[in-house]
């Protein structure tokens, strides 16, 4: 069984000044035991950083309309059973089970905020400055608003397909974005800078040289990057080969969608 001290040990191996901000993606199991949960796992956090962000997503709000754009990487009108499922997004809404237990933890925190994007929401502790710019059109401009105050991203026992910073890099690459749509309460809205696939980031890796840190607590695989040096990684690679990053799964709609637009 892993102990708040030991977790906290840990994570001052990583060097990282606690006034910076970092954004978390976790999975508490990849610790093993942790005597307390995810309430330590968070205690853990909020003792070692001023500022936490995390992604609270809410695929359930999604709708698949019958008719849309070109090349979009979607199949209209496949989504008749799974919009009748569809719920409307509201601010209290829990995030999806697949963010972790930590993300719903620090949603859920007496002094989190969150930001209002009715599938791609961040919520965070003394955040409300990072997360206030996002907006229905720009979703993903709270990580450079975490990159303009020196950000970290900490990846807690998970690996790079999870990191939502990564998407943000294609974005400033100019790689290919998407549509989704969102039920909330004026009805259904487009949202627009939908990312794509992440399965492949993981080819990221090699790309970091010494910014990546990485130390083990408990079970866990615990690495850490600064923003600025994980942004420039992708924007780079992206120029020297803009295929890169893409899953190889044949079936996969959005990296098939992006090869499309990098041969046109």
């Amino acid at each position: 069984m892993i102990s708040f001290r030991e977790i906290v040990t840990g994570l001052r191996k990583l060097e990282i000044d606690r006034t910076r901000p970092v954004i978390v993606h976790a999975s508490l199991s990849a610790f093993g035991v942790v005597q307390g949960g995810v309430e330590t796992l968070l205690g853990t956090l909020s003792s070692s950083f001023n500022t936490l962000v995390v992604p609270v997503f809410t695929y359930k709000t999604m709708i698949i309309p019958e008719v849309g754009p070109a090349d979009n990487a979607m199949r209209y009108g496949s989504g008749k059973d799974l919009n009748r499922l569809a719920e409307i997004f509201y601010p209290d809404m829990p995030a999806d089970p697949l963010m972790g237990a930590l993300a719903e933890g620090i949603r859920r925190h007496p002094k989190a905020s969150r930001s209002p994007h009715p599938i791609l929401s961040f919520a965070g502790i003394n955040a409300r400055k990072i997360l206030d710019g996002q907006s229905i059109k720009e979703p993903l401009l709270p990580i450079q608003a975490l990159r303009d105050e020196g950000g970290w991203v900490l990846l807690l026992g998970v690996n790079h397909t999870v990191n939502t910073s990564i998407h943000y890099g294609e974005q400033l690459a100019g790689r290919k974005q998407f549509i989704r749509w969102a039920l909330t309460t004026k009805g259904i809205i487009p949202c627009h800078k939908f990312p794509g696939c992440s399965a492949g980031f993981e080819t990221l890796v090699p790309h970091l040289d010494d910014s990546l840190h990485q130390v083990e607590i408990g079970e866990a695989t615990v690495q850490a990057i600064p923003l600025s040096d994980l942004l420039d990684a992708v924007v780079e690679l992206l120029k020297r080969d803009a295929l890169a990053l893409l899953c190889d799964r044949e079936e996969c709609e959005c990296c098939n969608a992006v090869r499309v637009a990098v041969a046109q």
